[in-house]
């Protein structure tokens, strides 16, 4: 498929290959966050924005919910994603601590590359419907996992 829409975190992710760039990631965010004290996690990167350890629910949050969707996609017919709001999913899991997020999204991350590095082409180009963004393909959302990851250590990166 050639008219995909554009990948959201194309930026962040540049020219680097999404499963590099998957495998690659959470072992960096892990590397830096690992020995942040609990003040730390509580801060944010600027005003109004998530604490870093919001950021480590979100990305463990997004690494179930995205799988899941490829998952979903590369196995059904006509599959069409439920769109769903990072907003209202942070506050089911807001109490949680950083390392039970860290971990959580580590454990899946480590789970999910062996399931990306498996999916056979058909698999990757396999299209299914988004209600926001139209026609997607599975290996559309590696790319747009991968650079999510990214954006989000940097954030991460420029919290002190």
């Amino acid at each position: 498929m050639t008219d995909l829409p554009p990948n959201p975190y194309a930026a962040d992710l540049g020219d680097r290959e999404p499963l590099d760039a998957l495998a690659d990631t959470a072992g960096r965010i892990r590397e830096l966050v690992q020995c942040w004290t609990a003040e730390r996690l509580e801060k944010t990167y600027a005003p109004g924005k998530w604490s870093a350890r919001r950021i480590l629910i979100h990305l463990a949050q997004t690494e179930l919910a995205l799988t899941t969707r490829a998952r979903l996609a590369a196995t059904h017919d006509r599959y069409t994603a439920q769109p769903f709001s990072q907003d209202d999913w942070i506050a089911i899991d807001d109490g949680t601590p950083a390392g039970v997020a860290l971990d959580a999204y580590t454990a899946l991350r480590r789970m999910n590359v062996e399931m990306w590095k498996r999916l056979t082409l058909e698999q990757r180009n396999r299209p299914f419907a988004h209600p926001e963004y139209g026609t997607l393909t599975v290996w559309w959302i590696a790319a747009q996992l991968a650079g999510h990851d990214i954006h989000h250590l940097k954030q991460l990166a420029s919290i002190e």
